[in-house]
């Protein structure tokens, strides 16, 4: 699970940085694979796969929001 956790992470921060040259008015995704391209669209469906693994098991991969969960006092 943890390769899994890596790779989703890897896409959501290229696909992250793209939205924001987006912002700017540049799409990279586009620019290197030409827009509407059938590796562009495949791109774009595997960052929002990418989106849907981190929503389900982010808790299960983060340190942090383990470590969290584990502090946190239990309430009834």
């Amino acid at each position: 699970m943890k390769t899994i956790h890596v790779i989703a992470f890897i896409l959501l921060v290229i696909g992250g940085l793209n939205w924001l040259l987006v912002g700017f008015g540049w799409n990279l995704v586009d620019a290197i694979f030409h827009a509407g391209s059938m590796i562009s669209k495949i791109i774009y469906i595997l960052v929002g796969l990418s989106a849907i693994i981190e929503i389900f098991g982010h808790k299960r991969s983060c340190k942090t929001c383990s470590s969290d969960m584990k502090s946190a006092p239990q309430q009834m």
